[in-house]
């Protein structure tokens, strides 16, 4: 199942006969991150329902972390494969060689199959979208916002294949976190990338752009989902008990032909363990740095934005 190579380089050439902005109809379902929880991928499928009976939007961060990325990510390429115009799958910062090498997909592909695989699959991520919009209301992305993005068209013009930059806007869309109690853009200190940013930014950010509420996982909830600025932002975890040592629930969000939200929760199923809150929650910072990387730098492609 997972040691099906052409089912890789279909996917990626199917991603790339997408745009880099997705524009999507509602109805819709969106899925946060998965991080190789394989067995809650399909208690997900089981609540929300299969495709193609239901369409997906996944935010990111399929790989990492727990202990199946590789069902993780066959299931959801074949799926996008065989079903394309159901299934969108957004990248996530998990979704680059120089995190996925640190953080557990290198070390799963390397034990069950070859390094091979990790680098086979890493340029399948390489061609994966950044961002979707959903009947043009409602900005859908695995991070969050920059100070770089003043238009939508300098998405639509970021090239793929493409590696994820150490700064600028697609690392920016990919690594940014929403932060209480602050206002502008900060200096993402616990991730050690990119920015954080406040309410003021949401709020301009809709105000500019005509977008009603923005859509993005990156972070864990305790009950799988959390708002932010009110109701403008709504982030999606659904990894439930992540990483088998947290109490969290996870979500789906559902947007029905009218852009009315819904949320569908799985409860956590390890009760007693320690819970999550936005003042005690895991994250990811950057991988270390200078590592024997270059090496796995196999397409060397760079971002091209609008200026």
């Amino acid at each position: 199942f997972c040691l099906h190579y052409p089912t890789y380089y279909s996917s990626g050439k199917v991603m790339l006969r997408e745009p880099s902005l997705l524009d999507i109809a509602a109805p819709i379902k969106v899925i946060g991150d998965i991080h190789g929880q394989f067995a809650d991928l399909l208690r997900l499928f089981v609540v929300g329902g299969f495709p193609p009976n239901q369409r997906y939007l996944f935010l990111g961060d399929y790989v990492d972390r727990g202990p199946q990325s590789l069902e993780v990510v066959a299931l959801l390429f074949a799926y996008k494969i065989r079903y394309p115009n159901h299934i969108f799958l957004l990248r996530g910062n998990h979704e680059c060689d120089e995190t996925n090498k640190v953080y557990g997909f290198y070390t799963e592909c390397e034990t069950r199959y070859s390094s091979g695989l990790w680098r086979l699959m890493n340029g399948a991520f390489n061609c994966m979208p950044i961002a979707a919009l959903v009947n043009n209301r409602v900005f859908c992305v695995h991070g969050g916002l920059s100070p770089a993005l003043y238009s939508f068209d300098q998405i639509r013009a970021i090239k793929r294949p493409v590696k994820i930059p150490e700064n600028g806007l697609l690392c920016d869309l990919l690594w940014s976190d929403p932060k209480e109690n602050q206002n502008g853009y900060t200096a993402n200190i616990d991730r050690q990338i990119s920015f954080c940013f406040g309410t003021d930014v949401v709020n301009n950010f809709k105000e500019r752009f005509d977008i009603d509420i923005i859509c993005r996982a990156h972070q864990v909830a305790e009950e799988g989902y959390e708002f932010f600025a009110g109701k403008s932002l709504l982030t999606v975890f659904s990894a439930p008990d992540y990483c088998g040592g947290y109490s969290n629930g996870a979500a789906i969000a559902c947007f029905d032909a009218k852009l009315r939200c819904s949320l569908q929760v799985l409860k956590p199923s390890r009760p007693g363990q320690p819970a999550v809150s936005s003042t005690s929650r895991p994250m990811t910072p950057r991988a270390p740095q200078n590592m024997e990387d270059e090496q796995f730098h196999h397409l060397g492609t760079k971002l091209q934005v609008a200026a």
